[in-house]
């Protein structure tokens, strides 16, 4: 095409050039809907090899006049001379200009109707023979009475429909020339084709004028119903469904017009087609499809069903990893990222085990429970590596909703599935490891008992069918491995403590944390600032010192911080110019300051009415040291140090059994005119739990009797009103207090007997055991001298 018009790509367009209107010229049949009228000036895309010839002869040889006159049929490709109306509009090309597909857009201004009177020729181009059709007329008050009317409804017209700019208004004043004005309003209505045509065909201006009150009449009319339907439907909806009105009238013409369905229900179907989906989850996803369809995308209740559609679509119902089970390989992953454990590690490796000899095996629900910085959490992520599987963790602390885990109704705003359904996409597996940490600070609200709500997540014969509320279908969490961490057992509901295996892990021994620090700590700290031993050393004896003297805990998280402040003082003269720094017990100072706990917790020497007794806390064991001292009274007791009512049930059946016990007229006085204040120090920290009633019996006693209570014994037991000593718990974490004080002799129920194979050697070593079945024998051993040789 490019070569063969040469000449219209190099011919030059003058939009000021004037010339008389020949009989002969040649013509573009056009196939829009846009007539070209006189006087007006539009724009006209040529593209077909017979209008551009047209065109060039036109610019060549014609003074760039051309006829242009419209097909009845804008379907025809190649049209003949009879489909072609007779009368077109003779125009003036004002501007051309070459598209980058080839085609041309010529501007071309209407200059005077005209009608073909011959075919000069139709083959390579058209050229016709034509006739001026002139407009002649006389202002009569006809005329001018149709003018007004024309031009009111034109008016009128334009306002209502809101679609033509501010300058059309302006051009509606003009109407000095009938007929160019009619030929303004011919060219503002979006008429078919048929009725432009007549238009054109009319030369007359009143004839025009006519025609166009008849049609501008209809058309307001519609305009002005339109209006009135819009008004009623206004009223019957709500302002936040006008997008909703707004759509179903699009979709309505997109119906009408292409009938196509809509893209994004199309894309779903093909993914529920595609997906392999329980059947449960096919009918409802194709239910609310249906529902989809049916509805206004923009409409709210639509957002709502995306929304559920893209959860319930999106969920891994098959998706899961392949389980890596290599026993030896496992154990070794286990021991290398953590250091003792050996329940968790046993029952974690029976598991696996298991496992490999039967793929259907349900997933144990395990609940870890310790002091913090024992290592529970990070040990899932170590089981999720042993066994290739996902890792996900989930914090309880805290949670108040039910919401949280079973999920909103979607008949809430804003409603998602809950946080075991949320993770499960995230991981897009359906048995990954999940660590559900804190469980025991759980919280209950009018919100709902979130620990309820687990009963049937962490229910090995229920959770194959956990039905999430806002996903509506059930979801399998058997292949799920939960592990669950606590800090103490007691606050977790019976009924979800019951579905749990619970794994104790009670704390590390001085020796354990040393291992630790060494193999597992350090290393990584060097690795987290990139920095060698060679650099910074500390020495052995320095970890030993932080252990004993710079932190009293369970776990090892303080003896982490304080590894991590020396090495970061360190690294300070490091980078002041020393080429290497060593720790020793003995500059450890220079990094830490002065010890915390330099003074040992072991008291000197034996005191009367000071007894050391051992307390179980969340964080671990304590060591305590319950005090005593009669002051002239009633014989009443009084108590100090923020004690709960169980130390308080206890000191009153410590002092009546005192009094049973002290049976001689000396001390039977000393009861009789004193006050007993019990005190136990830290007055700051709440203290309660049922096993400070020998602790408390031995002091009383101490008191009234004046007999020392030796102070490298220490002691724990709940007491009866007849003398018995009853079993307690927490005894390693209580052992582990008693060893890290400097305790020599600890006095136990003779029923915890047996609990001791759980203890370490290091600790059953350095301690000597006294096990007690009545209080009497605890009072033998406790006084520097027997209490009844002092009677």
């Amino acid at each position: 095409m490019a070569q063969k018009f040469q000449l219209l790509e190099k011919a030059a367009v003058n939009p000021e050039k004037k010339a008389q209107i020949p009989d002969v010229l040649p013509a573009i049949a056009t196939r829009t809907n846009m007539l070209i009228y006189p006087s007006l000036v539009m724009p006209l895309y040529v593209g077909r090899d017979k209008s551009l010839t047209a065109l060039e002869e036109s610019i060549a040889k014609y003074d760039q006049l051309i006829f242009l006159i419209s097909q009845k049929d804008v379907t025809t490709e190649n049209p003949t001379v009879e489909d072609l109306y007779k009368v077109g509009t003779v125009a003036r090309i004002v501007q051309l200009m070459k598209m980058p597909d080839g085609n041309y857009k010529i501007l071309v201004e209407g200059l005077a109707r005209a009608k073909i009177v011959d075919v000069v020729e139709k083959d390579n181009l058209f050229v016709f023979k034509i006739e001026v059709l002139k407009a002649k007329y006389r202002r009569t008050k006809v005329l001018e009475a149709l003018i007004r009317k024309v031009k009111e409804l034109a008016m009128k017209y334009v306002n209502m429909s809101r679609r033509y700019p501010d300058e059309s208004i302006v051009a509606l004043e003009d109407t000095a020339n009938p007929d160019k004005f009619a030929d303004f309003v011919s060219s503002l209505l979006p008429l078919p084709l048929e009725e432009k045509q007549k238009l054109l065909d009319a030369v007359s201006p009143k004839e025009r004028l006519e025609l166009l009150l008849e049609i501008l009449t209809r058309e307001v009319e519609i305009l002005n119903l339109e209006e009135e339907l819009d008004r009623r439907v206004k009223e019957k909806i709500e302002q936040s469904q006008k997008e909703y009105y707004l759509r179903e009238k699009m979709k309505a013409i997109q119906e009408e017009l292409e009938g196509e369905e809509d893209i994004e229900i199309k894309e779903l179907k093909e993914k529920l087609e595609k997906g392999n989906y329980p059947k449960e989850v096919r009918d409802k996803a194709e239910q609310e499809i249906s529902r989809l369809e049916k509805m206004s995308p923009y409409s709210a209740e639509a957002t709502v069903i995306r929304t559920y559609l893209d959860w319930l679509l999106n969920l891994p119902w098959t998706e899961e990893t392949e389980d890596h089970i290599d026993i030896k390989a496992v154990r070794k992953t286990l021991d290398a990222n953590h250091y003792g454990l050996e329940d968790v590690k046993e029952r974690v490796l029976e598991f696996l085990a298991a496992r490999n000899f039967s793929k259907n095996l349900r997933a144990p629900i395990l609940c870890l429970v310790g002091p913090p910085g024992v290592g529970k959490t990070s040990l899932g992520r170590s089981i999720a590596e042993a066994m290739g599987r996902k890792f996900g963790r989930i914090s309880l602390g805290g949670m108040r909703d039910e919401a949280e885990i079973r999920g909103h109704r979607r008949t809430y705003v804003g409603a998602l599935p809950g946080r075991i359904i949320q993770m499960i996409r995230k991981l897009n597996s359906k048995n990954p490891v999940i660590v559900l940490d804190e469980i025991d600070k759980l919280g209950v609200s009018f919100q709902g008992d979130p620990a309820s709500a687990l009963l049937e997540v962490l229910d090995p014969e229920q959770n194959n069918t956990f039905t999430d509320h806002y996903l509506e279908v059930p979801f399998d969490l058997s292949k799920v491995l939960f592990i669950t961490t606590a800090n103490v057992l007691y606050t977790i509901p019976p009924a979800l403590r019951d579905r749990m295996e619970i794994i104790e892990i009670p704390g590390y021994t001085d020796t354990e944390k040393l291992h630790i620090a060494k193999d597992y700590i350090l290393p990584k700290l060097y690795e987290e600032y990139s920095i060698t031993k060679r650099k910074v050393n500390i020495t052995e004896g320095a970890i030993k010192k932080i252990i004993t003297e710079y932190t009293r805990e369970a776990g090892v998280r303080n003896l982490d911080r304080n590894l991590s402040k020396i090495i970061r003082r360190a690294i300070l003269k490091l980078s002041e110019g020393q080429k290497s720094v060593k720790v020793t017990k003995n500059n450890i100072e220079e990094y830490l300051g002065i010890p915390k706990y330099k003074e040992s917790d072991l008291r000197k020497r034996p005191e009367i009415g000071v007894c050391t007794g051992l307390a179980w806390t969340a964080v671990g064991g304590e060591i305590m040291h319950i005090e005593v001292l009669p002051i002239p009274g009633k014989g009443k007791f009084i108590t100090t140090g923020q004690l709960g009512d169980v130390m308080k049930e206890s000191a009153q059946i410590a002092l009546s059994l005192a009094k049973k016990l002290c049976d001689g007229k000396k001390y039977v006085k000393v009861f009789e005119t004193n006050d007993f204040h019990i005190h136990v120090p830290e007055g700051a920290v709440p203290k309660d739990g049922p096993s400070a009633g020998v602790t408390l019996l031995t002091a009383i006693i101490s008191a009234v009797t004046g007999t020392p209570i030796k102070h490298d014994v220490a002691m724990t037991g709940e007491i009866t009103l007849r003398g018995r000593v009853l079993p307690i718990g927490g005894l390693k974490e209580k052992l582990m207090a008693a060893y890290r004080a400097g305790i020599k002799t600890v006095i136990l129920p003779e029923t915890n007997k047996r609990d001791l194979e759980k203890v370490p050697d290091e600790i059953k070593d350095k301690l000597k055991f006294v096990f007690v079945e009545t209080v009497k024998e605890v009072i033998e051993e406790a006084l520097v001298k027997d209490v009844d040789k002092k009677g």
